[in-house]
């Protein structure tokens, strides 16, 4: 080991020895600087400095023979000097955080981070949530997917406060009858941040819009396998656009933050088709003078209890019913937006939410209303749903439990019209029990969940007298899933 110590310090030596020669001119002009820089330095003793000072020449060999001939101690300071010269004096610092490979110039004015990440699931005997009677009697699907693989570049530039984000899908899944074009690399997430103050700063770009936790939460920072039945009714998803946010009355109850943003309303990677635009608005209140951040589970161990009590909402008029990673789309029952009019749809959504976290335990709940008027027909649909879960790090109750092991539970349900087949009402419920096991916290992760899903339609038989029926079926499915990121 000495050995490989000392060729690896007298590489580095030579080179930093070449390097100082270079720079101060010439080879006898850097003599006396160079041997006295060791000597200060502890890398040489004084006899051997006055040694080398009476010859002639001095070279990069004549210096490491001298400092590290058989002398352990000799090679150890050797080793942090030169480590310490590189470190002192290499513009850029290269490290490894949490959100991946990291360059940062040493006045902190520039930094990029690197990060990639590979989510790969089994699922059975659903791929995704069944919200009909088909769905539920459908051929049963047993299915390995690379659910999403994501390049992540995130920093800043100029100044640490403009800061930039950048994420790329590089390859999504797709269905047999699919086109070739559904699984091409997207740029998912693009956006700029001003944010020199906390109590004011501006976002521009594309996000998922900050209207609640679950969506906004991201897939890798989950409790379970995937979010809840909910999500897809209820989530605005990413947008193109602007907003204003900001973090008040830091460190007192009074613990705020807000945003407030105006987007195309189109949803990911569309222009805007006319001159109406998606406002929105969330107010968080953070009721125990501690910020929450957006992340599920407790695997950072909160020290002290912390939550968030928080209302959203948005209004928009045009063609989508709904939206996703995918862009713009329709619930069922709604025209698609190719086929809708441009502002066919008034959409009014509200939400409330609530989050907790505090020794290994995490809970988080939201409920949902959203009314859809169509301009055309006069016709207006509510809709409601939500979900509660909790997950908690038995360990810390049991020390026989081991320690990256969080059990959790969730419960969700949408309540909305069904327009088939005479329907009335569509109501779905979700059960869900899950495991998580943290090797390296959320960077990497095995969740393995459970769900019991149910569905009940409700509809009118037209006899004598008249009968609301309902039809009923419900089944159970199970995912595995590895997330890691590097």
């Amino acid at each position: 080991m000495a050995n490989k110590v000392q060729g690896i310090v007298s590489n580095l030596l030579k080179k930093f020895c070449t390097l100082f020669f270079i720079y101060s001119g010439s080879l006898q002009a850097a003599d006396k600087q160079l041997l006295d820089v060791l000597l200060a330095n502890g890398a040489i003793t004084q006899e051997q400095h006055d040694m080398l000072t009476e010859k002639e020449t001095v070279t990069s060999d004549d210096i490491i023979s001298q400092a590290v001939a058989g002398d352990s101690v000799a090679e150890n300071t050797m080793t942090q000097f030169v480590v310490r010269q590189i470190e002192e004096q290499l513009p850029v610092k290269a490290s490894q955080e949490s959100s991946g490979f990291r360059l940062e110039t040493r006045d902190s004015n520039w930094r990029t981070d690197l990060q990639w990440r590979a989510q790969t699931r089994f699922t059975t005997p659903y791929r995704s949530d069944p919200r009909n009677l088909e769905a539920f009697n459908a051929d049963e699907q047993s299915n390995f997917e690379a659910r999403r693989l994501r390049m992540k570049i995130g920093g800043h530039g100029f100044r640490p406060w403009l800061r930039y984000y950048f994420e790329v899908d590089l390859q999504p899944s797709r269905d047999v009858d699919d086109s070739s074009s559904s699984s091409s690399a997207r740029v998912i997430d693009w956006r700029l941040d001003i944010a020199k103050w906390d109590w004011g700063e501006i976002r521009l770009g594309q996000w998922k819009v900050d209207l609640n936790r679950e969506r906004v939460d991201s897939s890798g920072r989950q409790q379970f396998v995937e979010r809840s039945i909910a999500n897809r009714v209820f989530t605005v998803d990413r947008q193109v656009g602007i907003q204003l946010r900001g973090h008040l009355f830091q460190d007192t109850p009074a613990d705020m933050r807000y945003y407030a943003g105006v987007f195309n309303g189109e949803g990911k990677g569309v222009n805007n088709s006319d001159d109406n635009l998606l406002y929105m608005g969330r107010l968080q209140w953070n009721f125990l003078g501690r910020d929450l951040s957006w992340r599920q589970t407790d695997v950072e161990f909160t020290e002290q209890p912390t939550g968030s009590l928080a209302i959203a909402g948005f209004t928009n008029t045009g063609a989508c019913t709904r939206w996703s990673s995918s862009g713009c789309g329709n619930l069922d029952g709604f025209e698609k937006p190719a086929d809708a009019a441009p502002n066919q749809y008034d959409i009014n959504q509200v939400v409330q939410e609530f989050a907790f976290k505090y020794r290994g335990f995490s809970t988080q709940q939201e409920f949902h209303r959203k009314r859809i008027r169509d301009r055309l027909t006069g016709a207006r649909t509510e809709l409601t749903g939500g979900y509660v879960q909790a997950g908690y790090f038995f360990h810390y109750l049991l020390p026989e439990i081991p320690r990256p092991l969080e059990l959790a539970m969730r419960y969700a349900y949408v309540d909305e019209p069904n327009y088939g087949n005479l329907a009335l009402e569509n109501k779905r419920e979700e059960f869900t029990i899950g495991a998580n096991w943290f090797f390296a916290g959320h960077n990497s992760k095995l969740t393995l969940d459970y769900s019991w899903l149910d569905l009940e339609d409700w509809w009118i038989n037209y006899g004598t007298p008249w009968q609301f029926l309902a039809d009923e079926e419900s089944d159970n499915r199970l995912r595995l899933q590895w997330d890691v990121s590097f």
